[in-house]
């Protein structure tokens, strides 16, 4: 998914509660000339469809500054929140380019029954819910769909065994267990009291 945010230029020496008040979010961009970065504005009701649509490392976003000026495409890195009332204090974006690969976080979407599951009474064990990649800007994934199917009690699926999209690498240690089908707490116990027993 990629969205479309306009931003306004921060008036040197504004005050973020007085911005605030105005119904202005404020917001810096950095990652497009080394280590300087640029501070703006968002319109709070904008900030709120945003934080709707966007996830943080994981949507594209071309954003425009139209009096620095200054646009290109940017990822939202950071969303700082009031302690208490929970509503958006701040924003950071980081700018990328169409040729470099960057890091995303992206969520697990677990698809299909496991035999093991269906079949044999076991449970899906998810060990992940995210995992982080690595990828050209314009190929990032929403989510990744894990078949999780075939797998009967006492299989697993770990990182270097998932199926992704073309362009996109899981970063991290690859022998790292995703998903698994256990068997239910009760039964792993009985089966090794049988186990006990004709050992006896």
């Amino acid at each position: 998914m990629e969205l479309t945010l306009e931003g306004q230029k921060r008036v040197e020496g504004s005050k973020p509660n007085a911005l605030r008040r105005e119904g202005l979010i404020p917001a810096v961009v950095y990652g497009h000339n080394g280590s300087e970065s640029i501070a703006f504005t968002i319109k709070a009701k904008r900030v709120e469809h945003l934080l709707r649509d966007a996830a943080v490392n994981n949507t594209l976003i071309e954003l425009n500054i139209p009096e620095v000026p200054w646009n290109g495409k940017a990822l939202l890195r950071e969303v700082q929140t009031h302690p208490w009332k929970n509503y958006p204090y701040h924003l950071s974006f980081f700018a990328v380019s169409a040729q470099e690969s960057l890091e995303v976080e992206l969520a697990l979407n677990f698809v299909g029954e496991p035999v093991g599951v269906k079949l044999e009474g076991g449970i899906l064990d998810p060990v992940l819910t995210q995992l982080v990649v690595k990828c050209k800007p314009e190929s990032i994934p929403e989510s990744l769909d894990i078949d999780v199917s075939e797998l009967h009690v006492g299989d697993a699926l770990h990182v270097d065994q998932l199926s992704l999209p073309d362009g996109v690498v899981a970063v991290g240690e690859p022998g790292r267990v995703v998903v698994s089908v256990l068997l239910p707490k009760g039964d792993a116990v009985d089966d090794e009291a049988d186990a006990a027993a004709a050992a006896v």
